[in-house]
């Protein structure tokens, strides 16, 4: 019921252009505007910004 509205599933896609993608959840309260966060990219074996994808 609630779960989906407050914190949706998201997807975050590698700004590398390699295809690697995170799944996670984001609050939409807290953080409104799109998430980026940096992680681990496991094709450049190197961390990279990752960007909500829609």
């Amino acid at each position: 019921m609630a779960r989906n509205d407050a914190r949706p599933i998201i997807k975050l896609k590698s700004t590398e252009g390699t295809g690697t993608t995170y799944v996670t959840r984001k609050s939409r309260r807290n953080t409104p505007d799109r998430l980026v966060l940096r992680k681990y990219d496991p094709k450049l074996r190197r961390h990279v910004e990752f960007r909500e994808e829609r």
